[in-house]
C-alpha cells in the first residue's frame, strides 16, 4: 500500500492564486487576435482582488505589453501588485488543460501541495507544436518548488471536474477518446483518477457541444456547484444541434447518485443563442465559468439569455459576486473563462 493519499480540492476552495498564459498565438484567433489580450487584462484585473494572479509569458517584451494593458484598466484596489509573472514558455493560451493540477498530497498527518504531470497533446495531436505547453506543469513546478508526480496518462484540465468529496464528472467522448490514451480501458483511467486525484466515483456524460475541438471537455456542460449540486447547460430549441446532445446528457446526470446513493440536486442553466464567427459555430456555453476566491466570472457572448444565466449562478453562489465577461472575442478561439484559468488551491 501506498505511504501516500492524493485529494484534488474542488475549484470553490479557497484558492493561492490563479494561473493564466498570456496570449501569442495569433493562428488560434484568426483575424480577430487583437482584442485577446486585453480579455485576458480584464479577467486578471479582476481576479487579482481577492488573489494572486501567477501569468506565464515567454519573454520580457511579453511581460511589458501586458503590463501595459493591465494599466489600462481599473486598480483602484491596488491589487496589481498581486500581479506575478514568470518566463514559463508556451505554445498557446489554454491554461485550463496545459497547465498544472495542484492536489494535496497526505502523508500520515502531514499535507503537502503537488502537481500531477498529466501529459498534454494538444487535445488528440491537433495542433502542433505542443512540447512547450506538454512542459507547462514541470516548469511550475520548478518555480513554486512543488513536487511532481507523473500518472503517465494524457488528460486536459478541462475534461474533468471534482466535488472534492470524492465525485469526477467527465464525457466519454474524450476521456474514452483513442486519441488520448489509446491503450487504455475505461476501468484503468478510472483507477488513475482513483490514485492522483482522489477519486472514488467517476460520472460519465457522453458528448460535448458543437463546435467543441477538445472531444467534449465537460466544462462546457456540467459543473459542480458545491458537493452534491451540478449545474447543466440544457438546450430548449429542439432545432438546435445541441439540442439532443444536451438532453442526453441532462437525462444521463438525473441518474447518477453521490457516494451516499442519493440523486445529485441538478440545476439546468441555459444555452446562449447559437454564436457565429465567419459561419463557424463557435462553443459558446455559459458553463465555462470559473469559481475565484469571492466571485465567479462568467462568460456572455451579448444574447438574450446573459442574463438568465447570470441569475442562476448567482443563486448557487450566494457567498460571491457573480460577474459577466464579454466573452465575445475570446471564444473565437474556442475556449471561454474556464479555459484559460487554472487555481491553485491553498493548503487547508
Amino acid at each position: 500500500m501506498s505511504p501516500f493519499s492524493y485529494v484534488m480540492p474542488p475549484e470553490w476552495a479557497r484558492h493561492e492564486a490563479t494561473w493564466l498564459s498570456w496570449p501569442h498565438k495569433e493562428a488560434s484567433w484568426p483575424g480577430k487576435f487583437e482584442p485577446v489580450p486585453g480579455v485576458f487584462a480584464e479577467i486578471a484585473s479582476v481576479l487579482c482582488r481577492y488573489e494572486e494572479v501567477h501569468i506565464n509569458v515567454l519573454d520580457e517584451k511579453m511581460e511589458r505589453s501586458a503590463r501595459q494593458l493591465l494599466k489600462e484598466h481599473d486598480d483602484s484596489s491596488g491589487c496589481h501588485d498581486r500581479i506575478v509573472f514568470h518566463r514559463v514558455p508556451t505554445d498557446d493560451a489554454w491554461c485550463r488543460d496545459h497547465g498544472p493540477d495542484f492536489v494535496f498530497r497526505r502523508t500520515g498527518e502531514t499535507v503537502d501541495k503537488v502537481i500531477v504531470n498529466w501529459g498534454f497533446n494538444a487535445w488528440g495531436g491537433k495542433y502542433e507544436p505542443f512540447d512547450h505547453d506538454d512542459a507547462v506543469a514541470s516548469a511550475v513546478a520548478a518555480v513554486r518548488g512543488y513536487d511532481l508526480v507523473d500518472p503517465a496518462m494524457i488528460l486536459e484540465g478541462g475534461a474533468i471536474d471534482v466535488n472534492g468529496s470524492g465525485l469526477l464528472l467527465t464525457t466519454e467522448a474524450c476521456l474514452l477518446n483513442p486519441n488520448r490514451n489509446p491503450s487504455m480501458g475505461r476501468g484503468e483511467i478510472e483507477e488513475k483518477l482513483r490514485t492522483y486525484l482522489g477519486i472514488h466515483k467517476v460520472l460519465w456524460l457522453r458528448d460535448g457541444i458543437v463546435g467543441d475541438d477538445t472531444d467534449g471537455h465537460v466544462d462546457d456542460i456540467a459543473r459542480f456547484v458545491n458537493e452534491d449540486t451540478v449545474v447543466i447547460a440544457v438546450e430548449d430549441d429542439p432545432s438546435d444541434d445541441n439540442y439532443d446532445i444536451l438532453q442526453e446528457n441532462y437525462q444521463l446526470l438525473r441518474g447518477f447518485t453521490g457516494l451516499d446513493g442519493r440523486p445529485l440536486n441538478i440545476v439546468p442553466l441555459p444555452m446562449p443563442e447559437p454564436v457565429y464567427y465567419e459561419n463557424e459555430r463557435l462553443p459558446a456555453s455559459y458553463a465555462n465559468f470559473y469559481i475565484a476566491n469571492r466571485q465567479v466570472l462568467v462568460p456572455l457572448y451579448g444574447s438574450l439569455r446573459d442574463e438568465l444565466a447570470i441569475e442562476t449562478l448567482a443563486d448557487c453562489f450566494p457567498d460571491r459576486q457573480v460577474i459577466g465577461i464579454d466573452c465575445r472575442d475570446l471564444i473565437w478561439g474556442l475556449g471561454a473563462i474556464h479555459c484559460i484559468t487554472h487555481e491553485e488551491p491553498a493548503l487547508p
